[in-house]
């Protein structure tokens, strides 16, 4: 089962944070991170973008302070990477890179 949590930011808006299989099928996870208004539009933003089966059950992975700041500064909110994260530290991609063909 997928884990995942989300943080609320003082402003009322939250980040969501989500580890599931990758889209490409390739057996590899990858922890997704969603800025928005609320959590159930984070979960829109990811249905919308073509993964349907995408729910948040719980609290039990919320985004790290780190997670948060990278999500907040990109212009899109919704970054990826490989979970768990390799040794070496690997830096966060748009949503599209995970999505392309």
């Amino acid at each position: 089962m997928p884990g995942g949590g989300f943080s609320k930011l003082p402003n009322g808006s939250v980040v969501v944070a989500l580890t599931l299989p990758s889209p490409a099928g390739d057996g590899r996870k990858v922890r997704v991170l969603v800025h928005a208004a609320n959590r159930a539009r984070a979960l829109t933003r990811l249905r919308n973008l073509g993964l349907r089966a995408v729910y948040l059950r719980g609290n039990t992975e919320p985004p790290t302070p780190d997670e948060i700041t990278a999500v907040l500064h990109h212009p899109d909110g919704l970054l990826w990477r490989t979970a768990p994260q390799p040794e070496a530290e690997e830096l966060w991609h748009p949503i599209r890179a995970l999505l392309r063909p």
